[in-house]
């Protein structure tokens, strides 16, 4: 009787699980939230299905649904884990693991391929008549007109060795988990989490005492929206690296099974990318023939 309800092929049926409905919902909650907070100021209410609310109460209902969808990643991925540990892992669904990681990553990069759009389309098309609506942001040049922009050989120099650094460290401690040495994933991955932070420290100094706002132009607006969103997955992937670090201080990555270590690298070595390319594009051509802060 055993033996007829044995699995005879290399996928895994997963049982019925609630996560996939609790994280539409949360996400739901969550979009709504952000989208009432964002379209109403501290003087106004509206009528949403004859629910009066403020500004406050969709702030609470964005938290709300943030939250969830948290723990939504948190319970979902430790089942993941869970089923890994159990042997469910097989060599096709680890192939089909990865086949997802890489659609991420891709879907990732059509994400900034928009943020690059919107930034040449600005710059590269600033003085032509077609774009007239932008000669009073821009002023037909770019950088615009009395646009004080970001010394690229700077801090931004500074975070590329960052980056650069931390790519080397993990692809170090990806090797060592290869070669069984448990001391050298956790310091590779101690010393890549330690340099994502100095790098995000490094970039919120940056902003702050950034010489140009996010809505004092249209190079103001696509610069921040560029690399902020790269901070944001800067700040994403520490997590994930972090998450790691646990992981292999408990051992639970071993040389032939430790998926979520490749995934974890794997985004982090496309974040280097998007910075080269962001540091390319728009700190050194973008800044070039405009006044240095």
């Amino acid at each position: 009787m055993a033996d007829a309800h044995a699995n005879n092929h290399d996928y895994h049926l997963v049982d019925p699980s609630p996560w996939p409905f609790v994280a539409a919902v949360s996400a739901f909650i969550m979009a709504v939230g952000a989208i009432f907070y964002m379209r109403i100021d501290e003087t106004f209410s509206v009528n949403f299905f004859g629910l009066e609310g403020e500004l406050e109460g969709f702030a609470l209902a964005f938290y709300l649904g943030f939250a969830g969808v948290l723990y939504t990643f948190f319970v979902w991925w430790a089942e993941i884990i869970k089923e890994s540990k159990q042997g469910h892992h097989t060599r096709v669904v680890s192939l089909h693991l990865r086949y997802g990681m890489i659609l991420f990553i891709a879907s990732e990069v059509m994400f900034f391929v928009a943020w690059f759009w919107a930034f040449f389309d600005a710059s590269l098309y600033a003085d032509e008549a077609i774009q007239a609506a932008r000669v009073e942001w821009s002023g037909g040049t770019w950088p615009p007109v009395n646009t004080i922009v970001i010394d690229p050989w700077h801090l931004p120099l500074l975070n590329t060795l960052l980056l650069l650094t931390s790519g080397t460290t993990v692809t170090w401690a990806h090797h060592a988990l290869l070669h069984d040495d448990r001391k050298g994933v956790i310091w590779g991955l101690i010393l890549t989490i330690v340099l994502a932070v100095v790098f995000t420290g490094v970039q919120a100094y940056e902003y702050v005492y950034s010489p140009f706002g996010f809505v004092d132009t249209l190079y103001g607006s696509t610069f921040f929206m560029a690399t902020g969103f790269h901070g944001f997955h800067v700040i994403v992937g520490t997590i994930f690296l972090l998450v790691c670090l646990i992981r292999a201080n408990n051992g639970s990555f071993t040389p032939k099974q430790h998926f979520g270590f490749e995934a974890a690298a794997w985004y982090w070595h496309f974040v280097d990318v998007v910075w080269l390319f962001l540091f390319a594009a728009i700190y050194v051509w973008g800044n070039s023939g405009g006044v240095v802060h």
